[in-house]
């Protein structure tokens, strides 16, 4: 049996394809038993059947194979579970006869506290705490439910029966075709699936409401919630609607199954799971309340539901071959749910936000410790770990800068012919190359897997030279060092203007381009419009780094808003990155800040924000005496657009205005503007009297809360405490994270860790304490000091999914010295976890890149005089 252990992979002797599953829930003792009758088809002969079980007591008498054609059984000689490898070995007496036959299998299982498999979950229901049951098995946690073959490309059909308490509501991937009544219970049984994955495999059982309706094509489509919530499913079951309808045809191929449910549930660890026609969601990405969910919310519920539609058909009818290929699930539901949204809500102006995707793609990307978008995995172990940027962002990414490159129309023409194509198996990423060639004529596959098989992306630097430009390729990597690696990178250019545009490939490592016929003129030549710009709208994933004279004629056009916003955007993120990398000097990222004073757009700010409380943070530690006029000078750079803004939505203001007011006043909080917090602390007063006050709507909350913990300390504790009561009273969860991710922002270490140990107590959910970690200076300290006390309890209640790996990036990330890293390192040489591995490494690398950053800007010469010239600035 031995010869079993350690396989990355099942052995291939018996092929699943059917299984039928009963399963039997007790909410009250939270346990489960069940029985599942497999399908096999036996393709090699064998003494041994090898199977996925975890966590489960298998009944050994019940184990039997049932020859199809002799209608002999066969009893296993032994039955062993290797709960390391999660696998069950049957071992046989003779050779299990080739052709068909059943395996029949009787198990018992916990109904578990760890949001995985076949998990509980808790809510109430007339003053009365109660338990639901539900399974969530992406990646690999079917075989904590049922023995099966928990691997991708295993596709069965699945006939599915429960037997539930009669009063609960019991919901499966398919239709209910029968339901019996005997007293107390009932057993329900669906209709059988599509051929489809164990992963896909979905259960839920409690008690809910619904709010229903159909597409024009006749699918029925509910939104399942708590009971008294209906009205809050309203808005999400609109955009279900609308986007399964715009999938059908932007895949030129209807939604398979004859109904789609999405439920809310109360404890969920991931965001959302696309479970075939029963989608699970976290319920702050499902529900939707007018009265006090903000802007940014109804956001996410719309972009998340489109996300796991797409993978109705990118994922659930078409199923990635094994995870190495996890990205074209990932990267491909996430860059068309913002199609869709697109497609729904034109004026959010959604793709101006995926550059936030790209930015956290690169991000992720320029550490030494990233990995390539296809990954081999060996382990069933090692798969949470790339449900990470690389696999989401990156992956949507580059099916982004592929799309821009081939155009749309081919793009979509070709995508259409892969689903056709593999709908109802399994596909790898050479496949989806393969179509796109051959519906473009491009050699896709050449240039994709520059992208997706190495790990990181280029800088391309640009230099200007009489009516020529040098380009240069290297590998950026947020350290500064030397990267290895080439890409074939697709090169958009504009020439002074939009209508001036030069698109081609850069295929070595350095070229130069003969540019006289798009200048005009020489590039020395002052004029307004003789600036250059590469990537052009962000559509390639690479950095750009310009030469002086280039950078000076970029900054202008920043100044004089000649560039859309996205372009603003992406040469200050560009500064940015180089300058962490210590290519560029903070000085020259602080002048080129100056340059966006009148800016109006809300990723272009949003992004200045998040920008300026890194450069806040590394002068902390670099430069303590300049922390004051820093703040000042940012303080000015944000102020105008608070004044425009106001603090009361306006009649018929845009959506982006309405999250852009939320950003910035927090932004001015954290600053320590005096005037916004104590605004914020006036309307926060009227808000704990009135909670229907129109003084504080959900859009600035955040940001009240924000600025009152700002004056919040142990002693001054009225603010802390009005919070937690808010927090007690609301049943809304948006309203919950949004506190959970405002307490830790007071500056007192003392008031922080009782923060970081109400985190601990009963009155938080597991999947959402994350959201309280302080991400401040002043609370890094007092996290790393709770993380490593409370480190066995977190490693119990998180330690086998990816909840745990965010614990470590979020307290280890902002740590900015050698030493710290090396105690940080020297605590987890005998705590380490292969779930944590790879972001632990990436962590410390964070921190090294922090520590480097801080020496060289102690070096800088001119950046007081920069900072404080800036800082009191008259315009």
């Amino acid at each position: 049996m031995d010869q079993f252990k350690g396989q990355a992979r099942l052995p291939k002797f018996a092929v699943p394809k059917r299984y039928d599953l009963t399963l039997k829930p007790d909410l009250t003792a939270c346990r489960f038993a069940g029985s599942v009758a497999v399908d096999l088809n036996i393709v090699a002969a064998t003494s041994f059947i090898v199977l996925n079980a975890a966590e489960l007591s298998i009944t050994n008498a019940s184990v039997s194979f049932t020859n199809r054609d002799s209608s002999k059984v066969l009893k296993p000689s032994s039955v062993a579970l290797f709960e390391d490898d999660e696998i069950l070995v049957l071992e046989f007496p003779e050779t299990v006869p080739i052709g068909l036959g059943v395996l029949a299998i009787q198990f018992e299982g916990t109904l578990n506290d760890r949001m995985k498999g076949f998990y509980r979950s808790t809510y109430e229901h007339n003053g009365e705490k109660k338990n639901m049951a539900v399974t969530q098995f992406e990646p690999a946690d079917a075989r904590r439910c049922f023995p099966c073959w928990d691997e991708p490309a295993c596709k069965a059909t699945f006939k599915i029966t429960l037997d539930v308490p009669s009063e609960l509501i019991a919901l499966s991937n398919m239709p209910i075709v029968e339901e019996k009544n005997d007293g107390n219970f009932k057993t329900v049984s669906y209709q059988e699936s599509p051929i489809m994955s164990t992963y896909l495999v979905a259960v839920v059982v409690g008690l809910f409401d619904y709010v229903e309706d159909h597409t024009s094509d006749g699918v029925k489509v509910r939104v399942y919630c708590q009971i008294g919530k209906t009205n809050q499913g309203k808005f999400a079951l609109h955009v279900a609607v609308k986007t399964l309808e715009l999938f059908k045809d932007y895949f030129a191929t209807p939604y398979s199954l004859p109904k789609l449910d999405m439920i809310a549930i109360p404890d969920f660890a991931a965001g959302a799971m696309e479970n075939y026609g029963l989608v699970t969601y976290r319920e702050t990405a499902l529900l939707y309340d007018d009265q006090h969910s903000a802007a940014a919310n109804k956001q996410r519920v719309a972009t998340v539901v489109a996300h796991e539609l797409a993978h109705q058909w990118f994922g659930n009818l078409v199923t990635m071959e094994w995870w190495t290929h996890l990205w074209l699930n990932e990267g491909f539901a996430t860059w068309v749910s913002y199609l869709a949204t697109d497609s729904l809500f034109p004026e959010w102006k959604i793709w101006s936000q995926f550059l936030d995707e790209i930015t956290a793609g690169l991000k992720l990307d320029g550490l030494a410790e990233s990995h390539p978008i296809e990954v081999e995995i060996n382990h069933a172990g090692e798969i949470d770990e790339i449900f990470d940027a690389i696999s989401y962002r990156k992956g949507a990414s580059v099916i982004r800068m592929l799309q821009s490159y081939l155009g749309a129309e081919p793009f979509q023409r070709s995508l259409a012919s892969y689903i056709k194509k593999y709908a109802g198996s399994n596909a790898k990423t050479e496949d989806l190359w393969a179509a796109l060639e051959e519906g473009s004529g491009e050699p896709v596959n050449k240039i994709m897997t520059t992208w997706t098989k190495q790990q990181g992306y280029p800088v391309v630097s640009v230099k200007a030279t009489d009516q020529k430009l040098e380009f240069n390729q290297s590998r950026f990597l947020s350290s500064g060092a030397q990267g290895e690696g080439q890409w074939i990178v697709p090169i958009t250019l504009s020439f002074g203007s939009y209508d001036v545009r030069k698109n081609f490939l850069l295929q070595t490592k350095s070229e130069t381009l003969d540019v006289k016929e798009f200048l005009g003129t020489s590039i020395e030549d002052k004029g307004v419009n003789s600036w250059i710009k590469l990537n052009v709208d962000q559509t390639g994933f690479y950095r750009v780094k310009y030469d002086e004279l280039l950078a000076t004629k970029l900054r202008y056009a920043v100044e004089k808003q000649l560039l859309t916003a996205t372009d603003r955007f992406g040469v200050l993120d560009d500064l940015y990155a180089l300058c962490v990398a210590r290519q560029e000097s903070l000085t020259s990222l602080i002048n080129l800040m100056g340059a966006y004073r009148d800016e109006v757009d809300y990723v272009v700010l949003s992004n200045l924000i998040t920008i300026s409380y890194k450069i806040e943070s590394i002068s902390a530690d670099a430069v303590p005496d300049l922390l004051e006029h820093l703040k000042q000078f940012f303080i000015n750079l944000f102020q105008p657009t608070a004044e425009r803004l106001g603090w009361d939505p306006k009649p018929g203001e845009s959506h982006l205005d309405a999250m852009l007011r939320g950003e910035i006043l927090t932004a001015l909080a954290l600053f320590g503007h005096d005037l916004t917090l104590d605004e914020a602390s006036r309307r926060f007063q009227a808000f704990l009297e009135d909670r229907n006050t129109p003084l504080l709507p959900p859009d600035i909350r955040k940001a009240a809360y924000v600025a009152v913990m700002q004056r919040a300390s142990k002693s001054n504790r009225l603010g802390y405490d009005s919070l937690l009561k808010i927090y007690r009273e609301s049943d809304l969860s948006q309203e919950k994270t949004r506190i959970l991710g405002s307490l830790a922002s007071s500056p007192d270490p003392d008031l922080i860790l009782e923060v970081l140990n109400f985190l601990l107590t009963s009155e938080v959910r597991n999947q959402d304490v994350v959201f309280g970690l302080p991400s401040s200076r002043e609370g890094r300290d007092v996290a790393w000091a709770w993380l490593k006390e409370n480190w066995e309890t977190l490693l119990k209640a998180y330690g086998s999914g990816f909840l745990i790996t965010r614990f470590v990036g979020a307290t280890v990330s902002p740590f900015a010295t050698f030493e710290k890293a090396k105690e940080i390192e020297e605590f987890f040489a005998t705590r380490g976890k292969p779930s944590i591995a790879r972001t632990l490494k990436q962590s410390l690398e964070r921190v090294s890149i922090n520590a480097n950053l801080v020496e060289s800007v102690k070096n800088e010469k001119d950046l007081a005089d920069t900072v404080k010239e800036l800082a009191y600035k008259k315009y």
